[in-house]
């Protein structure tokens, strides 16, 4: 305003000097330019605002980039849209682009508190097409009477993704079996033949490559599960006795439960009451799809509560402190939601998709670690 009023009076006193007197030139005044007012530039959000983050400059954030944008198609935030669309444009990039565009962004959130890092795989298991003293345990296909309902159509109050698993009994809806009713009752067809031990992991891990002795291999891909509450046998077992307190890694809770097969390990295996089904497909020989619908980058993929998170949404982890005898000490590094599960509950619960094979399974089953979460928040692009 003080520009405006200054530039009005100067005119005024330049048109009243310029007047001219009768028969005299005729003067032209040159009045002053108008300045616009200088606006602040929007500039991108400081890197520093990532110190915060445990680790930050030793993440590989091309790597972290890379499966980020190979992945963020499946957001429905409109902000992590436009951030996803910008990603696909970079081309080819190295470490220092990538942080860049990192920390341009996205603005990390911690989340409060502390909580639950685990970790999961994609495993490989020997099988057979018929029952036999080794493989004696059948991977089943979902049962015609089990009935999925999405809670939101019968209760607008119902969380996101929530479902009811039933079905009709003398007339009426009821709960499904549990694990142990299952398999004494033999719900589901038989589609494959495992060692027990094998399919209780392939049920919580939730696929995984099964191979014949002929060399063929399928893909066991989840189909469904009976609705049950998933119970971690860890801790039963720990406190009976049967594996000491620092040693419940996977490895060690699968090598006593091959020990012990038959009556003992059947007992300690139906303390999880879910129970999982699965069908068939071709093995592509590539990392499972998630809940989200994309496969799972190996390392770089998360497991959430879909009630507190989603699908999509990208994370710093900064996980030590481990419980289990062999684990590595710290697991920092940027993670995709694209999975949940029927143990992921609360807003800083994660699990870590490790990979395929006995080398992934081996190192997820020693993670145990305290964990905390930062949200990275979208950013719109400068200048907006």
């Amino acid at each position: 305003m003080r520009l405006r009023a200054t530039g009005v009076l100067l005119a005024l006193a330049l048109t009243a000097c310029a007047t001219p007197k009768a028969g005299g030139p005729i003067v032209t005044p040159t009045l002053p330019p108008v300045v616009p007012p200088v606006e602040a530039p929007v500039t991108p959000p400081p890197s520093d605002a990532f110190a915060t983050l445990p680790g930050w400059d030793a993440e590989d954030h091309l790597a972290a980039l890379n499966a980020w944008r190979a992945t963020c198609g499946v957001a429905r935030d409109p902000a992590a849209a436009a951030v996803c669309k910008r990603a696909k444009a970079l081309g080819k990039s190295d470490d220092a682009e990538a942080r860049r565009f990192l920390e341009a962004n996205f603005r990390p959130e911690a989340l409060p508190d502390s909580g639950l890092l685990t970790a999961y795989f994609s495993p490989v298991y020997k099988a057979s097409v018929a029952p036999t003293a080794e493989f004696s345990a059948p991977a089943r296909a979902r049962p015609d009477d089990l009935v999925i309902t999405d809670l939101a159509d019968i209760d607008p109050t119902a969380a996101p993704g929530q479902k009811l698993v039933s079905r009709m009994q003398d007339g009426q809806t009821a709960a499904y079996p549990d694990r142990e009713t299952i398999e004494t009752e033999g719900l589901g067809k038989p589609i494959a033949w495992m060692r027990p031990e094998d399919l209780f992991f392939l049920q919580i891990q939730g696929s995984g490559v099964l191979v014949y002795p002929d060399g063929s291999r399928k893909r066991a891909a989840f189909a469904a599960h009976n609705g049950r509450p998933f119970t971690g046998i860890a801790r039963p077992m720990r406190e009976q006795g049967l594996l000491k307190d620092s040693d419940t890694s996977g490895d060690a809770i699968r090598g006593w439960l091959a020990g012990h097969r038959g009556r003992e390990a059947d007992a300690i295996m139906r303390l999880n009451p879910r129970y999982v089904f699965f069908s068939l497909i071709e093995d592509d020989d590539r990392d499972p799809a998630g809940a989200a619908g994309v496969s799972l980058p190996a390392g770089r993929s998360i497991a959430v509560d879909t009630s507190r998170h989603d699908m999509g949404e990208l994370f710093w982890i900064d996980a030590s402190a481990p419980v289990l005898t062999g684990a590595f000490p710290v697991y920092r590094r940027l993670v995709v939601a694209l999975d949940t599960g029927g143990a992921i509950k609360g807003e800083v619960r994660a699990d870590l998709y490790m990979g395929r094979g006995d080398v992934a399974g081996v190192e997820a089953g020693r993670v145990r670690h305290v964990l905390k979460m930062y949200r990275l928040v979208p950013l719109p692009p400068p200048g907006v």
